[in-house]
């Protein structure tokens, strides 16, 4: 009685939540498994089936996994690409109503053969339509996000999950009783009513906010919050589903917010607290026991699985004889509209708890573990054959033929001047242990560009501008400066010194480069660029952000004048990769260096793919005017960071992208780059491209 009563206490349960959320998803990642999955394993141990420390029906546990499912449904709407969207629109809509319909009446099929109900079997239905963008960062690092087949999936994404959770509030509202048809439409009209005050209305008061508010990234953080729990109250006050609300808060404040910082806060809170405490509670609701001895909800289990495999991939087929897509083409849109997470596990929720006047659940337990099932079979599935098959794919001959070397190089865009834009970097200088290799690397690409370097000082601004703290700052700054000229004279460069006085460090750095029309930030590594801090926001971070220009992030172990052999590891053939090689090849080129391009390939990606990847990387570093020695190396390997630091420890210099990817389904920063900065022995130049 005495553990019981302890468990019951608020603080506990959220202790016992914490220590989950923070222990198990990094040992089921080891084990190759989702970390989601070893949240739903934690709650069924935890739960009344196992040791009975959380307790489902608790207000903790029901607070948090509320919020957990409207954060799940808010992050669904903000990680769809509207720009995606318009530009394939007529395709999206079209593959977006196959993928709906057909796993639609795969599920209606299912739930009457099991002898529900015609409501509770479109509910069913309605579950397995919609589908989770889980192997989003593979497409995204094969570079093949702009392979039409890709962008018409990642689009359809509005169609399925709009979709489904309109059916989820029809289906609610018929199981409440005494639904006509009076009421449907009345549902309907209010539904519509809504949807545009929330998408037009929160759009316009974000973008007004966001102008009025400037860089007060708090309070703009906390006017998203709102939006979003007031759309979800709005939705509920209709009479609809809170879901809803925050799934169409997601797509109004999606411009709004666009890459910044604020989105990366708001994201980072949902996936490590919110969204993991609702995985839990789903873990507490599973019934393990009870499932095993009904021998009809495994076979409901088996033939729900199979229903939505098989409807997903008659979907992929109708488009690809629709759309003359390629095997591989239909076989990745069929992987990524596969996993059925974010959308499918919340309305699930939603239905196992609805109750009308009779007792009667909308979906039964035996749904429920169905579809816990089922996403874990495709949360699995869907990413391995996406990886599998997405290498296949091809960036279309037109897309690369903008991505010559010089594109990501070229001058930013200026009014008419007098005289032609002078190559231009700025060099942030704070740490005078770094500041001399720092210099010698932007005098270096300044030379070579015939252009000039800025050695930039940012002052933190004081209310007085006569503050004697002020002074003693303005003053270390003039002696830094002055050293950074010096070194900068050694190399026969023009340098503009300049001091900026600025609230925020990392705006003052970027409009000081805008002001001077830059064409690149080279920065110093400080100790908080790691994994935590980048999530948490740093210098770094918000420079990557709200530059014009490329950034260089730079952490150098000897003279840039020393570097002979430089590895630049290529994983597709975007512009920002291109640009990587651009820049390896002007230091190269200043050194009299060696380049090589790594490319790290699945072991089983066809030879012939690897080789028409090779090739057109070579003809693309071949438009370069630098003769400077580029070789391309091959590498087959499952483990592409562990390739990578492998190879590097025979090189001077890696230059790397920084790159981050986020799914509904939880956090996701790339691991590969993560890894690498981690371990790397050799120096590093991290580049990040305009609002990365």
């Amino acid at each position: 009685m005495a553990i019981q009563s302890l468990v019951a206490s608020p603080i506990i349960a959220f202790t016992i939540l914490l220590t989950v959320i923070f222990t198990v998803p990094p040992i089921f990642e080891k084990l190759r498994l989702p970390g989601l999955v070893g949240l739903l394993v934690a709650g069924v141990i935890l739960g009344e089936n196992g040791l009975k420390l959380l307790n489902s029906e608790s207000d903790t546990i029901k607070l948090l996994s509320d919020i957990g499912k409207i954060y799940l449904m808010f992050v669904a709407g903000l990680e769809i690409d509207l720009e995606q969207f318009r530009k394939t629109r007529n395709r999206s809509i079209g593959f977006g109503a196959l993928t709906f319909l057909v796993p639609l009446i795969a599920g209606v099929l299912v739930g009457r053969l099991f002898n529900f109900g015609w409501n509770s079997a479109f509910l069913i239905g309605s579950l397995l339509a919609s589908h989770t963008l889980l192997a989003y960062p593979i497409v995204s690092r094969l570079g093949v996000v702009t392979n039409e087949a890709v962008t018409v999936t990642i689009g359809a994404t509005i169609f399925t999950d709009t979709g489904a959770l309109l059916v989820l509030a029809i289906c609610v509202g018929i199981h409440g009783g005494e639904f006509t048809a009076l009421s449907l439409a009345t549902l309907l009209g209010g539904l519509a009513i809504y949807a545009v005050v929330v998408l037009f209305g929160f759009d316009w008061a974000g973008k007004e906010f966001f102008r009025r508010s400037g860089d007060e990234q708090s309070n703009q953080f906390l006017f998203i919050l709102l939006a979003l729990f007031l759309a979800s109250v709005g939705a509920q006050v209709i009479g609809v589903e809170k879901i809803v609300g925050a799934f169409l808060a997601g797509l109004a404040v999606n411009d709004v917010l666009g890459r910044s910082p604020v989105k990366e806060k708001i994201e980072f809170i949902g996936s490590v607290l919110f969204i993991p405490c609702f995985f839990v509670d789903m873990g507490l609701l599973i019934d393990i026991p009870a499932f095993l001895k009904t021998l009809s909800s495994v076979w409901l289990t088996v033939v729900i699985v199979i229903a939505l495999i098989s409807s997903k991939f008659i979907a992929a087929f109708l488009a690809k004889l629709f759309y003359r897509y390629n095997t591989a083409e239909m076989l990745t849109m069929w992987s990524l509209s596969l996993p059925q997470v974010a959308a499918t596990l919340a309305a699930a929720l939603v239905a196992y708890q609805t109750v009308n006047s009779a007792g009667e659940r909308l979906i039964s337990e035996g749904v429920l573990n169905s579809v816990i099932v089922l996403m874990l079979v495709t949360a699995i599935l869907g990413p391995v054959i996406t990886s599998r098959f997405a290498t296949a794919l091809q960036v279309s001959d037109a897309d690369l033929e903008t991505d010559s070397l010089a594109t990501w190089w070229e001058s930013p865009e200026t009014e008419v001047e007098e005289k032609p834009h002078q190559f231009t970097v700025v060099v942030p200088i704070y740490n005078p242990q770094t500041q001399r290799y720092l210099i010698e690397m932007a005098a270096l690409l300044a030379r070579h560009e015939g252009g000039r370097i800025v050695p930039l000082a940012i002052t933190k601004a004081l209310i007085q501008m006569d503050d004697p703290q002020l002074v003693t700052a303005l003053d270390q700054s003039q002696k830094r400066l002055k050293m950074a000229q010096e070194i900068s004279q050694e190399f026969d460069v023009e340098v503009s010194p300049a001091i900026r006085i600025d609230d925020d460090a990392a705006l003052g750095i970027s409009r000081a480069s805008r002001e001077r029309n830059a064409n690149l930030v080279v920065m110093g590594w400080s100790q908080t660029t790691g994994f935590r801090a980048r999530l948490f926001g740093s210098v770094i971070d918000s420079v990557f952000w709200s530059s014009h220009c490329p950034v260089a992030v730079t952490r150098l172990l000897s003279s840039p004048t020393s570097i002979q052999r430089i590895l630049v590891p290529v994983g597709d053939l975007t512009r920002q990769t291109i640009g990587a090689v651009r820049f390896a090849q002007i230091v190269a080129d200043v050194n009299q260096a060696e380049v090589v391009l790594l490319h790290v390939s699945d072991r089983k990606t066809p030879p012939s793919v690897v080789e028409k990847f090779t090739s057109q990387l070579s003809e693309i570093t071949a438009k370069g005017q630098l003769q400077v020695k580029t070789n391309i190396q091959t590498v087959k390997g499952d483990d592409v960071a562990r390739v990578i630091i492998r190879e590097a420890q025979a090189f001077d210099l890696a230059v790397l992208r920084s790159v981050r990817y986020r799914t509904a389904g939880g956090l996701g920063v790339s691991q590969v780059t993560t890894q690498i900065l981690k371990e790397l022995k050799c120096s590093i130049v991290l580049l990040g491209e305009p609002h990365s």
